[in-house]
């Protein structure tokens, strides 16, 4: 019998979107975001239902949402296949997680950070040859940082992971090994 692929839509919300998988998710993050320390100790999962705060905002729904204890926001997607502005449809739904904090009258000290974890199963960025890349903003030619904790992008191209089974030496490589190759698992 074979593994369910996390790679598919349903299976990807079952494993890390459900309350019952709350720790998973927890592991995921902490090796994905956090090169494997253990900085989210706990968090909750919430309607990944994502819409505009204005009825003429384009809705959408992400496959996992989650607020960290620390109340940074974290959207999660699984993205088999490209598909044209991809990279704009993740700005918006980061940009939407991060607006959708305040309602009128609430002051800005409010905002907590929010984080997107993109993962895809393609090749996303051809200049760089790591499997996972993170973004924040910066100054483009002095390149130091502004809203660093803010506002982050986090992509991880499964296609750029070639490690073996006996190569893995980090959570984050276990991770990576397991949405890629899962569904060959027995």
């Amino acid at each position: 019998m074979k593994f369910i692929n996390p790679k598919v839509d349903y299976a990807f919300k079952k494993i890390f979107g459900s309350e019952q998988s709350k720790e998973i998710l927890i592991s995921f993050l902490n090796a994905i975001i956090y090169d494997g320390e253990k900085t989210i100790k706990d968090l909750t999962i919430v309607n990944p239902f994502n819409p505009g705060q204005i009825i003429s905002l384009k809705e959408t729904y992400l496959d996992v949402k989650a607020v960290l204890i620390d109340g940074s926001i974290v959207i999660i997607e699984m993205q088999v296949a490209r598909m044209t502005a991809f990279n704009k449809r993740v700005a918006y739904n980061l940009s939407k997680a991060y607006a959708n904090q305040l309602d009128k009258g609430e002051n800005y000290p409010l905002l907590n950070p929010a984080i997107a974890v993109t993962i895809t199963d393609f090749i996303l960025f051809k200049e760089s040859d790591d499997a996972i890349n993170k973004f924040v903003f910066q100054e483009e030619t002095k390149k130091f940082k502004c809203l660093e904790k803010e506002l982050r992008l986090i992509f991880v191209e499964l296609r750029k992971f070639n490690k073996s089974l006996s190569e893995l030496n980090s959570l984050t490589d276990k991770w990576i090994y397991f949405l890629k190759e899962a569904a060959s698992f027995d």
